[in-house]
């Protein structure tokens, strides 16, 4: 975007177009931008009927007040689900801090959960057109356009003891998304200066190298069935103490202690359970329930003669152990008419797409297939789902 449409966007001209763009039924369509042209010029009104079109999708990620903020493609795109922000804010609050200095705001969507959360912002956006919306989106907070290595020491200088460093790190190179940290921007070697210097909290995707990182607590934050980030925590002594699994709601947090032995290999129960990702990554599976037992060695699949009901868990029931071979699962599929077949695997050698075209899946009937080593030879369970005990939509790899 322009910084002269951001600008405009954020102007009280802006303001009433944007009015007119919120009653398109369509924004997106050929006839809402000739409507809106008879009030404003061709480049305003493309700004504001895209704006609508990325408002309304921001309700859904980030909450109702995404409607009321001002977006670009990207920074929508990467923002922080509404909940997970308005989770980190609460944390920062109960840590006794009372200003947030976000070193790389984008729109402002995490910046935004501190406001409502009563904290005193400063935020630094290098781009100067987002940082024109930022201006919009935070009202009462101070928003400079600048790069935030260059402005960092003056504002440390300002800093308090309640004073605390928000950090998201760009993970996108040319190549796409990266999980290295000689990748993001800022450089890594700026984020270790701030978490030296002061109280920070960095945000990193959820594939991010736990090796990579330095022994300071690490938080893998799960909302819905999806594990979204990696939150290094640096001067929050007595508030975070180790590696941590979050899961995140509107309704409640749930938290599990990080960095444990996995559960004892044990024998293939007629139920299996697929944990949360959040779990996995955080090496909490053994913290959900002492009577779960791993299928395999390394293998993220729980068994119980019994399901734990369990929002860190999606339960399957087991009908039949077959051998771990595709013409026998084939001839089972088309023995009992399964048209909609769900594969999911780990630990074993399975291409599902390549699968699914040899099994050929046709007839009324549906079925889940997993495929997974167990302690006695790799096998193909086939399964149910357990709606009573299911703790979140369906995770893991899986083709339909």
């Amino acid at each position: 975007m322009e910084h002269s449409v951001a600008c405009r966007l954020a102007s009280d001209e802006g303001i009433e177009v944007l009015d007119l763009a919120a009653a398109q039924t369509d924004p997106d369509s050929l006839a809402a931008a000739t409507r809106l042209r008879r009030h404003t010029d061709a480049d305003l009104a493309a700004a504001a009927l895209d704006q609508i079109s990325l408002r309304r999708r921001a309700v859904s990620k980030i909450g109702p007040v995404g409607a009321q903020m001002l977006w670009t493609r990207d920074g929508l795109e990467q923002a922080t689900r509404g909940e997970v922000s308005r989770w980190r804010a609460q944390c920062l609050v109960a840590a006794g801090f009372t200003d947030v200095i976000d070193l790389g705001c984008a729109c402002g969507a995490d910046s935004r959960a501190y406001l409502d959360a009563g904290l005193r912002v400063t935020a630094v956006e290098i781009d100067e057109a987002t940082a024109e919306l930022a201006r919009h989106n935070l009202p009462g907070a101070r928003v400079l356009t600048a790069d935030a290595t260059q402005v960092f020491a003056d504002l440390l200088k300002d800093a308090s003891d309640t004073t605390v460093v928000m950090l998201d790190p760009a993970r996108r190179t040319g190549r796409g998304r990266t999980w290295r940290l000689e990748d993001v921007q800022p450089p890594w070697s700026f984020v270790e200066k701030v978490i030296m210097s002061m109280p920070a909290v960095v945000k990193l995707g959820p594939g991010i190298d736990r090796s990579q990182l330095p022994d300071l607590p690490v938080t893998y934050v799960g909302h819905r069935g999806d594990l979204v980030e990696a939150t290094l925590w640096s001067g929050f002594a007595g508030h975070r103490r180790g590696d941590r699994a979050v899961l995140v709601s509107s309704q409640s947090t749930l938290e599990l202690p990080g960095g444990l032995a996995n559960p004892v290999v044990g024998e293939l129960g007629p139920f299996v359970a697929e944990p949360h990702p959040a779990a996995i990554r955080a090496g909490s599976l053994s913290a959900i329930d002492g009577s779960l037992r791993a299928v395999s060695d390394g293998i993220a699949y729980l068994t119980a003669d019994v399901p734990v009901a369990s929002a860190w868990l999606t339960w399957f029931a087991v009908k039949e152990v077959l051998p771990f071979d595709v013409k026998t699962l084939r001839a089972w599929v088309r023995d009992h008419h399964i048209g909609t077949l769900e594969i999911k695997k780990r630990g074993v050698d399975v291409d599902p797409v390549a699968w699914r075209r040899q099994l050929k899946p046709s007839g009324p009937h549906s079925a889940t297939v997993i495929c997974t080593p167990t302690r006695n030879n790799a096998k193909v369970l086939v399964c149910e789902r357990c709606a009573d005990f299911q703790g979140g939509s369906s995770l893991g790899p899986s083709v339909m």
